[in-house]
């Protein structure tokens, strides 16, 4: 089992106009984004840079008229001219349009720009392909419907992140618990996809025992990962992703039935007949001695000690930890006492 911390890096890297609040609202946003957007082609020598009142760089695409630049697309003009973004940054104006008037490239073959009203969001040459972030969530929505974002994480980020640059989708099924080698497991996958060409497209799908609140997930088993290159062939990468999350969502289905099977069980077998006894089976399999207590008291408001009754009592007390390395201790230790009803 491994820890995985993709999730977590984007967590803290993402400013707050790049956290979307909900799956609707971010597929919402993607289509949008898919409408208003215009690929143009030109040949590099219809491409001017121009300064405008001194202080702005706009990018005058022939015919199709005049785009400002964000951070991205400055960045690959700058890569296509061949000269240092650090060193055009420390000119003005004037002076960086007529580096770029010297520097474009000036070849025939023509350059594909993508752009949203005014604004450049991004240029490349003919060898990309692009595939929409709306594409793939589409996807998702069709295949993967009983996933949802993880619980909000320390900073309040739902694990929906888009910006100028890419896109950064994390689900789970949290009611997609099922029975791995004796412990408890849900699926989960991360999705990631840039219309602009900043990164590949991609998804890492996995069955995992704990989510912390900085979005690290934790024992996470059968990690497997599929990504691709914006080429000529991208596209085949949706078919990929498919497959992907339908093997998840088939294996989920197949292993849930015997998970039920065992929570049943776990409901129908006693640890013991009374607190002293159950005291004693949970410090043989690695409970502390406060803890079992804690946990016995809480399943004896009920009346009963079953094996679902603690495992109940355990994860109730875990979540009331603020520590999330202790937290999963004890969910393992839960997760562990499912086995004593097999």
């Amino acid at each position: 089992m491994t820890n995985l911390t993709r999730a977590s890096h984007e967590l803290f890297r993402r400013t707050p106009d790049e956290t979307f609040p909900s799956l609707e609202v971010f597929q919402r946003h993607f289509q949008w984004q898919r409408e208003q957007s215009l690929e143009i082609w030109q040949p590099p020598r219809s491409l001017t840079a121009r300064s405008v009142a001194g202080d702005r760089l706009l990018l005058d695409a022939g015919n199709d008229g005049a785009y400002e630049m964000n951070d991205w697309s400055f960045s690959q003009l700058c890569r296509l001219s061949a000269v240092s973004k650090e060193t055009v940054n420390r000119l003005t104006t004037d002076t960086a349009a007529q580096v770029f008037a010297e520097t474009l490239p000036r070849g025939q073959r023509p350059l594909q720009l993508f752009t949203l009203g005014g604004q450049l969001r991004s240029i490349h040459t003919a060898t990309y392909t692009r595939l929409h972030n709306a594409d793939l969530l589409d996807l998702v929505n069709e295949v993967a419907t009983d996933f949802q974002p993880p619980p909000k994480g320390s900073n309040g980020a739902t694990g929906l992140y888009g910006g100028e640059q890419d896109m950064f989708c994390f689900l789970i099924d949290p009611a997609g618990w099922t029975e791995i080698d004796g412990e408890a497991f849900a699926p989960g996958f991360f999705l990631w996809n840039s219309e602009v060409g900043c990164r590949s497209i991609g998804i890492e799908t996995f069955w995992y025992q704990a989510i912390c609140a900085n979005h690290i997930v934790w024992d996470a088993t059968q990690v497997v990962e599929f990504s691709r290159k914006h080429t000529a062939n991208v596209h085949e990468a949706l078919t990929e992703i498919r497959r992907a999350i339908e093997a998840l969502v088939c294996k989920r289905d197949e292993r849930r039935d015997g998970f039920l099977k065992a929570v049943k069980n776990a409901m129908e077998t006693k640890l013991g007949d009374d607190a002293e006894e159950v005291q004693k089976v949970l410090n043989e399999n690695g409970v502390t001695r406060g803890l079992a207590k804690e946990a016995i008291a809480l399943a004896q408001e009920k009346g009963r000690f079953t094996v679902f009754a603690i495992v109940d009592a355990l994860t109730r007390i875990a979540g009331r930890m603020a520590n999330a390395g202790e937290r999963l201790s004890v969910d393992q230790k839960a997760a562990q006492l499912l086995t004593l009803a097999a």
